[in-house]
């Protein structure tokens, strides 16, 4: 077992500020309504480097990280300003995103190769502790003995999404690595024109955390490889006998692997409770170019929606892979055509709300089971080489709140879930036959 928590020092903890100021007339930037929605909180991830040359070279590597996160910051000034919430918009005052590097005792190939708990991982991002001075992203380098690096971004959800996040990322490493902003993209800030800050609107309620005496939530990695999801495929779409299934097309990676941990979930709480009980899968989905709206794919912001598939829980005959799989993907295509409809800005938001909000009515309800599912498959962290190569591991950390996300692994073929459930749930669904038998636990 990998021991990190008490082998993770923090050596140096400064500001980043942009390399030049942000002219006059950028000063104020509105946050839209869709920001609004998102969940008040700051979501981090891990991208792990190999050592590359001399252990020495760690210093310089540094030093290029700084120059190109202050030059970067140029583009993505707002990530470089404070929220105020009263006003809905950030003030682009140039204080700087908070840059924190770090020892760890140890070799990065143990985190690559050993078995660990996700928890352990945690120690590799900021610690942050939200209010009005708090900047909205936090930037760890993580040093190892043999000069591998771990690069953590922890950012504000209530400003950026996850392409956001990732986009900005990766621009960074191309600054760093071609010296300079010349050939990155510039981002998109307009989305506050389509969407304007509404009064009155409730944003995304996470899951509760457990309190102090509550059962604990427990993070787990399964991976599926391509094997498996090929396998799985096969099986969602029905017998060979059946006409209808092969006229369809081949449900994607992360439909089958939805599906089936889906699947496991009806389960485990039917196990629970003695019955089968309703449940809902939320699942996010990125909306640039999939509206009728001129918004830039490269739009800084929150631009996703999330979709919701149900399971009734009165039949079980509709608990079958197939089945799930279909109830996915057409919640999905109805959630995506819900989004083609409007003309405009206004009318879209209604339609986010109206799916938030059949959500937060079920689960006051507190007759449905409801699991949140992020995939951030296709993003292209695997490609954000600072000039030392491209990473060998992208990883999140232990969230305690019951929720599940998706990445893909470096090859591109396989998946790995990261699945935070009940400790009491976790052990009935890690034992679920085909969990057990479609993955391999780490």
């Amino acid at each position: 077992m990998v021991e990190l928590r008490t082998k993770v020092k923090i050596v140096s903890r400064k500001l980043i500020k942009p390399a030049a100021p942000t002219p006059p007339h950028l000063k104020s930037y509105k946050t839209s309504s869709i920001d609004q929605l998102a969940p008040p909180a700051y979501v981090p991830f891990i991208l792990y480097y190999d050592a590359n040359g001399d252990k020495n070279e760690v210093d310089e590597r540094s030093k290029h990280l700084e120059k190109s996160l202050s030059e970067i910051l140029t583009l993505y000034y707002p990530l470089a300003g404070r929220y105020i919430k009263d006003k809905q918009l950030v003030d682009c005052n140039d204080e700087g995103a908070e840059y924190l590097e770090a020892q760890v005792s140890g070799k990065l190939a143990q985190v690559l190769q050993g078995e660990l708990k996700p928890e352990l991982l945690n120690s590799l991002v900021p610690n942050v502790m939200p209010s009005e001075t708090t900047p909205l992203a936090f930037v760890q380098v993580n040093m190892f003995e043999c000069g591998g690096l771990a690069i953590a971004l922890e950012c504000a959800h209530f400003i950026i999404d996850g392409i956001t996040a990732t986009t900005f990322f990766n621009a960074w490493a191309k600054a760093c690595k071609a010296e300079g902003v010349n050939e990155v993209i510039h981002p998109s800030f307009d989305l506050a024109s389509f969407f304007p800050p509404r009064e009155n609107i409730m944003p995304m309620v996470p899951p509760k955390k457990p309190g102090p005496r509550a059962n604990p939530i427990i993070t787990k990695r399964f991976l599926f490889n391509k094997a498996a999801i090929s396998s799985l495929k096969a099986t969602a779409k029905g017998g060979a006998g059946d006409s209808e299934s092969l006229s369809k097309r081949q449900p994607s990676r992360v439909i089958v692997v939805t599906a089936l941990i889906w699947k496991a979930l009806i389960a485990v709480n039917k196990a629970r409770h003695g019955h089968l009980r309703a449940s809902t899968i939320c699942h996010s989905l990125n909306l640039r170019g999939k509206t009728a709206l001129s918004i830039p794919d490269n739009s800084f912001g929150n631009f996703y929606m999330v979709a919701n598939a149900r399971f009734g829980g009165d039949n079980e005959s509709k608990f079958e892979l197939p089945d799930l799989v279909n109830a996915l993907e057409d919640s999905i295509k109805n959630g995506l055509d819900d989004c083609m409809k409007p003309q405009n800005g206004d009318e879209l938001v209604s339609v986010l709300t109206k799916s938030l909000s059949e959500v937060g009515k079920e689960r006051e309800r507190g007759e449905t089971d409801i699991y949140m599912f992020s995939s951030w498959c296709r993003f292209p962290f695997y490609e954000a080489d600072f000039g030392w190569g491209k990473p060998a591991w992208m990883s999140i950390v232990a969230i305690p709140m019951e929720i599940i996300g998706m990445f893909d692994t470096k090859d591109g073929d396989g998946i790995e879930a990261w699945v935070s459930l009940h400790e009491q749930a976790m052990l009935l669904f890690q034992n679920y036959p085909e969990i057990k038998a479609f993955t391999s636990q780490i």
